[in-house]
Formats: structure tokens, C-alpha cells, sequence
């Protein structure tokens, strides 16, 4: 019996080890950031609609280089960007935020639906899943705990919807004249470099069954 109850628990162990699991935490997403989201939609890519919904069609993997998800999560909760981000400002008031957000020990977190539209990536916000992972840059580096959750995440939702793409957020513009891009300013570019290349290569390796299409040139 006892060594039924060794082997019982080494296999819970095992299997724990590989198991992930997503918490719902969402941000606000009241009347006004619908609103908001609307009219982003409306006016970055000429889409009316009804609803802030999505088709996925890529998942764009991010950091946050706030160093806590408590900060981050702040960061993205209210509907309305604030005053400290006039690189975006211009482009319209609904506050950055993204489908999921991963902590340092790997905790994954959902923010809001994976099909509700979040503002994350410019031109491509209409059919692009964020994820965001706390932290990263200088300092600061995304963890292996974040590295696992993000391969697991990455295959969760390829099995749940039909994704073509997977990139780093500094591999967007590469879309401009794709036709998933539908940013119609031409002047609204900002410059990136999450979750860092290494990071992003990382999880492309581990992935690389999944066949995504590769990433325009």
C-alpha cells in the first residue's frame, strides 16, 4: 500500500509538472471601452461593426517591462489610455491591453474573451491574439516558468481556433501590404522589440509542428 501511495504521488508530480492552467482575472471592459473599441475599429480599419469581435487568425507574443503582474494588470485596466503614452495617443483613447497576460512563475492569466478585440498591435489588433508576459527587457528577463506557459498557451489556442501566424510584437510591420493589415494610417508605426528574439525563437522551436505560415519578408 505505501509503495502504491510513492508511485501515486511521483506520477501526480509528473504529471503537475507539464499541466497548465488559465485564471480568469478580467480587466474593465464596460460600456465605455466597448465604445472605445468600436470606434478603434471603426476608425484605424474602416471595420463597423456591432460587436469588438474577432476572427484569430495570429497570436502576438509580448512583454510588458513592468517588472510586477500587479502594475501590469493596473496598466491595462482602465478603459482609457493615459497621459503618459502620447506615442499612441493620437491614434485614439482606448487603452492598451491584450488576451492574456503571463506572470513571472508562469501563471497564465485572461484578461478578457480571446475573441474580443484588445488593443496590443498596431494594424492587426482585429485578428490578433497578445499575449503579454510581465516583465522582460533590461534587467529583467523573461523567465523559463513564462517561456513554458507561453509554448503551452501557444498550442491551446491553435487547437481552439485557426491560427496562421505566431510573432514577436517587433515582427509587425513585416505585415504591412499583407492583407490581414488594415492600419490606414501610414504614419502610425512605433518601434519594438518584446519578448526579445531569443524568447520568441525559443517558442517558435518548441512549436514548430503546429506549421504556422512563415512570417512575410
Amino acid at each position: 500500500m505505501k509503495v502504491i501511495k510513492i508511485l501515486a504521488l511521483v506520477v501526480c508530480l509528473t504529471s503537475c509538472s507539464v499541466t497548465r492552467t488559465i485564471v480568469d482575472k478580467p480587466i474593465t471592459f464596460d460600456d465605455e471601452r466597448r465604445i472605445l473599441t468600436l470606434e478603434y475599429m471603426q476608425d484605424r480599419y474602416g471595420l463597423v461593426k456591432e460587436s469588438p469581435n474577432i476572427i484569430p487568425k495570429m497570436i502576438v507574443l509580448h512583454w510588458t517591462v513592468i517588472p510586477t503582474f500587479e502594475k501590469s494588470f493596473n496598466a491595462f485596466d482602465s478603459p482609457t489610455l493615459p497621459n503618459s503614452r502620447p506615442d499612441i495617443n493620437a491614434a485614439g483613447t482606448l487603452n492598451v491591453s491584450s488576451q492574456f497576460m503571463v506572470d513571472r512563475d508562469g501563471t497564465i492569466y485572461r484578461l478578457m474573451p480571446e475573441t474580443t478585440m484588445a488593443r496590443h498591435v498596431i494594424g492587426l489588433n482585429h485578428c490578433a491574439i497578445g499575449v503579454e508576459n510581465v516583465g522582460g527587457d533590461t534587467g529583467q528577463p523573461l523567465t523559463k516558468a513564462q517561456l513554458k506557459s507561453n509554448i503551452w498557451l501557444v498550442r491551446y489556442l491553435a487547437e481552439k481556433y485557426d491560427i496562421e501566424y505566431l510573432i514577436g510584437h517587433y515582427e509587425y510591420s513585416k505585415f504591412e501590404n499583407h492583407p490581414l493589415w488594415l492600419e490606414q494610417d501610414e504614419g502610425y508605426r512605433t518601434q519594438k522589440t518584446d519578448p526579445g528574439n531569443d524568447f520568441m525563437q525559443n517558442v517558435r522551436n518548441a512549436v514548430k509542428d503546429l506549421n504556422f505560415k512563415p512570417i512575410p519578408e
